[in-house]
This record gives structure tokens, C-alpha cells and sequence, in this order.
């Protein structure tokens, strides 16, 4: 199996060229619902999410994007059966995250406007690796003591000391031209991954060296930040034009010298 390439292929031939228990972890926005165009390539859930639970490691983990069409006035909920489908199969449904669109496209009709997608965080096992994303938080405490009160008992003073906590599970991204990405080669795919999304979970659930896998990569965003996070990466894309897309960003950086 070669890493660091993006197989043009369905990524069930792709899997079927790897081992048991051989990825860390992978991550992913599968082509759900026909919200988008994927040049007309067929999407075998069940079969893929099968393969994706027999090449993931023990201890690995699955970030599945996935979001709901609405049709004849109603949300599909595929969302939905495909995490009870992940459960069914022997995965954990380890937590529920929502990637939240700080800047979503406006739309019509009698609901709100679309803010967010699921974030499903999908385990076999236990999460072997979880480095959290912190945030700084104030808290009161009591530092040294002052003096004694009127009443002669002590009187200490209190201060703001500062630690830190994790953050939450719903993750806000400004998405769209020059904010997903700087890489101008990358909007000719139709739908991208903002690349602070995917720094975050593979930063996440990984550690250096840990081999990641995109069996949908699209225009490269997952190939790219597992290079620059100096994580190993394999891709599957079925679509020619889009792996072209994917290397033709690639390459730029290589050609920079930012990819060895």
C-alpha cells in the first residue's frame, strides 16, 4: 500500500489493498444525500463502513462530516442512520460534535438558514489518543493571606488565577473563498474542508507518524494538513478531475519546499 498518495480509484478497491487494524484514523466528508455533485460516483454506505471498521486500528478513530438533505419538505435523517448504522457494525458512537458554519449561504423557504453539519466522532475501542484542544479560563482563589480583620480573623485576598479547560464539542469555522483555504487550485472542487476543521481533529486524535486516511479526499485539504502536522496520510478519490485538483494544490507546496 502506498502512503502518501491519493489513489484514483473507489476507496473500497483502496481498502481492499490494506490490512486489518493498519489506519490510526480517518477523516472524512462522505458524498451524502447528492447535496453535491460528485460526477454521478455511487456511494455504498454499508459496504464502505464495513471496510472502514475492519482497516481502523484498535483504539482508532472516524471523523464522519455528514449533514442532511431536505426533501419533499422533510430532512432525510441520513445523518442519523448512518451513526446507528456505525453503532450496529461495532463502532462507538463516542461523541457528537457539530461543525459549525459561522458563515453559511443564505437560504429561502419557511426554515432557518443551515448553520451546522454533524461531526460524528466514531471509535473502535477506546480512543487510544486524545490530545484536547484547550482554551484559557479564569477562576477566584484565595492567595496569600493580607491581615487580620476587625474581628481578628484572617482576611485573605482574593485573585483571579488562570488555567485551562477543554474546549467545547461545537467547533466554529468561517468558511468560503480565501478563508477555507489560501490555496486558489482547491475551489474548484465543489465542496471543501475548512483546513483549520481538519487541523483540529487530527491534532485531536493523533499523534506524529500516525498514519491518516481520507477515502474521500477531494480537493487534498486532509492530504495537506496530515503533511504539515507530520502525520503519514493516504487518500482514495474516485473522481480524476478531482484528484488532479488535490495533487495540483500538492504540488505547489512542493514545489516550495514545504513538502519533502
Amino acid at each position: 500500500m502506498e502512503i502518501g498518495k491519493i489513489h484514483n480509484e473507489n476507496c473500497l478497491s483502496t481498502m481492499g489493498n490494506m490490512p486489518n487494524n493498519y489506519i490510526n484514523f480517518i477523516i472524512t466528508s462522505p458524498p451524502y444525500d447528492d447535496i453535491r455533485n460528485y460526477n454521478g460516483y455511487r456511494f455504498e454506505f454499508e459496504k464502505i463502513a464495513k471496510e472502514l471498521y475492519r482497516v481502523l486500528k484498535e483504539g482508532g478513530v472516524i471523523i464522519w462530516v455528514v449533514g442532511d438533505s431536505t426533501i419533499n419538505g422533510s430532512e432525510s435523517g441520513t445523518s442519523f442512520q448512518q451513526a446507528l448504522y456505525f453503532k450496529e457494525i461495532g463502532f462507538r458512537l463516542h461523541d457528537t460534535m457539530i461543525y459549525y458554519k459561522n458563515n453559511p449561504m443564505p437560504q429561502t423557504g419557511n426554515r432557518y438558514h443551515q448553520h451546522f453539519e454533524y461531526m460524528f466522532a466514531l471509535s473502535k475501542g477506546s480512543p487510544k489518543t486524545f490530545n484536547p484542544i484547550t482554551e484559557p479560563t479564569k477562576y477566584k482563589g484565595l492567595a496569600n493571606m493580607k491581615n487580620r480583620g476587625q474581628s481578628g480573623s484572617l482576611d485573605y485576598e482574593k485573585v483571579e488565577r488562570t488555567k485551562e479547560k477543554k474546549v467545547g464539542n461545537v467547533f466554529f469555522y468561517s468558511i468560503g473563498g480565501g478563508i477555507s483555504t489560501k490555496d486558489k487550485a482547491a475551489y474548484n472542487h465543489p465542496a471543501i474542508f475548512p483546513e483549520k476543521l481538519v487541523a483540529d481533529q487530527i491534532s485531536t486524535w493523533t499523534n506524529e507518524e500516525d498514519l491518516v486516511y481520507d477515502p474521500f479526499m477531494g480537493s487534498g485539504t486532509t492530504a495537506k494538513i496530515s503533511h504539515l502536522l507530520n502525520r503519514k496520510w493516504i487518500g482514495s478519490e474516485i473522481s480524476q478531475e478531482y484528484v488532479d485538483i488535490a495533487n495540483k494544490r500538492l504540488n505547489m507546496y512542493r514545489t516550495n519546499n514545504l513538502f519533502t
